[in-house]
């Protein structure tokens, strides 16, 4: 009589239990690891966590930094250990994570060497949140996110820059303030445009003055001066417009929306 077990089948199930078998013991000597790790003296634990980062694995090395944290909160690996942990928070989608560790190390070490890395990483933290997965891949206008994200990572290069002008993180601080900068710039006008629409012309001038008055030479700055022409001449603050006019004509002589502001009429 011929064996009604389908020898295949059943040899693929006798490999898929061995597995079964051997990740359990895995997992038990994974765990078994992780409780030696945690015994493990300072510069064993750092270096184990550094290796880890310069392999590349930032969430290897979160693993051991963060073990090295618990069991030696004031050691001396630890202080360095606190801008690498933000950093891997920072790669690892973690910004809440990192801003809150630059703080404490800001905090407990503000004589540190590394103290201008900890502000330029500050700022780069800032300068990418507000951006989730939609955004990664499909590309939105910057200056339709949080303005105050943009602020703090504007003022966190700021800081920078005055208190470590010589550094190396200087020259890139200085190009993303710039970029920062034309994005509060958009933001406010953006706001600007939004009270147009809605008929708020007061709120509206003052949005565009604060564009002129904060951030001039921004791509902004004539879309500015067109809004506020435009708002002061429907209020019937006709020498105010016309300043403004004259300013958009002298710097701005072939923007459109000069044709716009005398095409405007009062309420």
């Amino acid at each position: 009589m011929r064996s009604l077990i389908n020898l295949p089948l059943f040899r693929t199930a006798g490999l898929l239990l061995l597995f079964a078998l051997s990740g359990c013991g895995y997992f038990q000597s994974q765990s078994d690891r992780d409780r030696e790790a945690a015994k493990w003296p300072e510069d064993r634990l750092y270096h184990a966590a550094k290796q880890r980062l310069d392999s590349g694995s930032c969430t290897g090395a979160i693993d051991f930094y963060e073990k090295l944290q618990s069991r030696y909160p004031f050691g001396v690996y630890t202080q360095h250990a606190q801008l690498e942990l933000a950093y891997c928070y920072y790669r690892t989608d973690d910004p809440g994570q990192a801003i809150a560790t630059i703080d404490r190390f800001i905090k407990l070490y503000p004589s540190h060497e590394h103290m201008a890395y900890a502000f330029y990483l500050r700022g780069l933290i800032n300068f990418g949140r507000g951006y989730g997965l939609t955004e990664r891949y499909l590309p939105k206008d910057p200056s339709q996110r949080d303005p105050g994200i943009s602020l703090e990572s504007f003022n966190d290069f700021s800081e920078l820059i005055k208190r470590f002008p010589d550094s190396i993180y200087v020259e890139d601080a200085q190009k993303r303030m710039r970029y920062l900068r034309n994005i509060l710039a958009q933001h406010e006008v953006n706001v600007a445009n939004y009270y147009m629409r809605r008929g708020a012309f007061v709120a509206a001038a003052n949005r565009a003055r604060y564009v002129v008055e904060n951030y001039q030479q921004t791509p902004a700055m004539p879309e500015a001066l067109v809004l506020l022409a435009k708002s002061y001449k429907v209020l019937e603050l006709n020498e105010l417009a016309a300043d403004a006019m004259r300013v958009l004509e002298i710097n701005y002589p072939n923007h459109p929306g000069i044709e716009e502001v005398k095409q405007t009429r009062v309420r």
